[in-house]
């Protein structure tokens, strides 16, 4: 969307002390700690753009709150993975041995969306050590929820998802829908019947630059709007509302991870 249209159906300038009204009148409260997902263009003409979005997110959490935001870098993949697009053959080996050494300081993310790729830059913003699924975190519990990210199985046990869901973390979705709710993906794990899959990445160890191959399982938001649909109908914790011009919701992550877990484990028990 350009931005004349923008503009044009936007009825007055989204600014930060206003965006941080309607986060306190949606339900984000200081202290809390927040997952967000985010579309800047769906919430209409902010001034300053995703500079100030993120800044109003800080002021209504306030240093009491934290704030973690997904800092995908899904390019710095195992290349025989893609399918959108894929790659010959014969690129992959090229790929695998020349793909940079992820860097949390300078390796920008993947179909992030703004507000994410300028949060990463924030003075005070800790960023994973994962090289294609990095999480990034500002505020009182950046450390423990970043501090430390297992390369194998990036979105289980050993992820700041799972140091989310001990905090009794909330997600926040901005603009988007369930497909974008990276926290699902912990159900994924933690769910019986997980396919596994080797995936790799270009890191560095040791102060080299090499290629780690490491071990993850088979993950699809495809499904996540059915599921959250269905988490729904049968709960009354989402909070809905508007931010700008953006269709919002505010969803406690534990009853919906365990809603999903419950979700997963029949599906696949019943496929089997």
């Amino acid at each position: 969307m350009s931005e004349k249209d923008l503009v044009e159906r936007t009825p007055s300038p989204l600014t930060r002390a206003r965006l941080t009204r309607e986060f306190r009148a949606l339900g984000v409260k200081p202290g809390m700690t927040i997952i967000t997902h985010s579309s800047l263009s769906s919430l209409g003409w902010v001034c300053g753009g995703p500079i100030t979005v993120v800044q109003a997110l800080m002021d209504a959490l306030t240093p009491d709150g934290t704030l973690m935001m997904p800092t995908q870098s899904a390019g710095n993949s195992e290349p025989s993975n893609w399918s959108n697009p894929p790659v010959p053959r014969e690129w992959w080996q090229i790929i695998r041995d020349t793909m940079p050494a992820y860097d949390p300081r300078i390796t920008p993310t993947r179909s992030m969306g703004a507000i994410v790729e300028a949060f990463r830059t924030f003075p005070g913003v800790m960023r994973s050590s994962h090289p294609a699924v990095s999480f990034a975190a500002w505020g009182k519990h950046a450390q423990a929820l970043v501090g430390s990210h297992s390369l194998d199985y990036p979105f289980g046990e050993g992820s700041p998802l799972a140091r989310l869901y001990e905090l009794d973390g909330w997600i926040l979705l901005l603009g988007v829908g369930y497909d974008s709710n990276t926290s699902m993906h912990l159900a994924e794990h933690r769910a019986p019947g997980q396919v596994p899959v080797q995936q790799g990445a270009a890191l560095y160890e040791n102060g080299e630059r090499v290629w780690k191959v490491y071990q993850d399982i088979e993950v699809d938001s495809d499904i996540f709007p059915l599921i959250g649909a269905d988490f729904e109908q049968h709960t009354n914790l989402v909070i809905t509302g508007h931010i700008g011009l953006a269709e919002t919701k505010l969803i406690p992550m534990r009853p919906l991870v365990d809603f999903t877990v419950e979700w997963f484990t029949e599906r696949r028990r019943h496929d089997s």
